[in-house]
């Protein structure tokens, strides 16, 4: 099989992937005892309008023809409406989106980078005080409970320091001064208010790189090709890049399980900063039961790890050339 077909195939199955994915959270939700109107019944709201609640929301038609409309709406971009707000399932979670997105990613990066790149050093350092201790650090940090973790750096930098807000997005007189709302993003008062969530998560996941990425080193640096490198008298900074290199593969497979995890942590984390992003969104659907917001959630999850899989089969093909594409 050609590079081509093998990139196209992986479409495929990705495709079908999400596709199966919002299928299963169909019937999954539809399955689930309780929902929105069985909350308004317990608050004290009529049968009546209980039901014509159900009809509007298409919730008395057979079940075929909910999924139907489901799969139709979601190809179209239309994910529903709020069962709470009233407001379109898009809007509400685009906006948390672009704010768990805005310091996730990065501050996954720079753990990722930062990460792999500590790991290295300390499996090149054999024998050495870096290799035996550096990875305590990471360690601690790693198994620390998120939410613990971020407890502790807003009593540090918030309570003893006092040099970061507590938590939000910005302050609310940041919000009267920006035009639009993306224009927050590049205020110094939203950074002011990032730098403890993003230092969460990147302290937070330095650790399994960095684990990986050492054991992974001194593994390569047995390797033949390693050994002919010192003997043929090359640079340490050369023999080193190469080693990285080779030993890359093992830490570039853990990013989307590292993106999983952080997301489900992201709950946590973003609860401590009082941060509006996903996590807070889906703790308040959940108390809610907002079930299209919260089957709409799950479907994004779930499509950025699928999705996330996929960049890195493609990424390992580019690393590696002597991956072949044989089914």
């Amino acid at each position: 099989m050609s590079r081509i077909g093998y990139y196209l195939r992986r479409v495929v199955v990705t495709i079908l992937l999400i596709y199966g994915v919002a299928t299963l959270l169909f019937f999954a939700f539809r399955l689930m005892p309780g929902d929105y109107a069985t909350m308004l019944i317990a608050s004290g709201a009529s049968e009546q309008n209980v039901e014509q609640l159900r009809a509007q929301w298409g919730l008395n038609q057979p079940l075929y023809v909910q999924y139907y409309h489901y799969i139709t709406n979601l190809l179209t971009g239309n994910a529903g409406v709020s069962r709470a707000s009233g407001e379109p399932v898009i809007d509400t979670v685009s906006t948390a989106f672009w704010n768990t997105a805005i310091i996730a990613i990065p501050a996954l990066i720079v753990a990722f980078v930062v990460g792999t790149v500590y790991g290295a050093v300390m499996g090149n350092s054999s024998g050495s005080a870096a290799e035996k201790y550096g990875i305590i650090p990471p360690t601690v940090f790693g198994t620390t409970p998120d939410f613990f973790l971020g407890i502790v750096l807003l009593v540090i930098f918030w309570g003893w320091l006092g040099w970061f807000p507590s938590g939000g997005l910005a302050e609310l007189s940041t919000y009267r001064t920006v035009g639009e709302r993306w224009h927050i993003y590049f205020t110094t008062d939203f950074l002011k208010h990032a730098t403890l969530p993003f230092l969460t998560i990147t302290l937070k996941y330095l650790y399994y790189p960095a684990l990986i990425m050492r054991g992974s080193v001194v593994e390569v640096r047995g390797q033949e090709f390693a050994v002919y490198q010192r003997l043929l008298g090359l640079s340490g900074r050369t023999r080193f890049k190469h080693i990285m290199k080779h030993a890359s593969l093992p830490v570039i497979t853990v990013l989307p399980a590292l993106t999983a995890t952080s997301l489900s942590a992201q709950v946590l984390i973003e609860i401590v900063f009082n941060w509006p992003g996903l996590g807070q969104l889906l703790l308040e659907s959940v108390i809610q039961r907002d079930t299209p917001v919260i089957q709409f959630l799950f479907l994004v999850i779930a499509s950025w790890i699928i999705i996330g899989n996929f960049l890195v089969d493609i990424a390992y093909t580019m690393i590696d050339p002597r991956i072949t594409y044989d089914e």
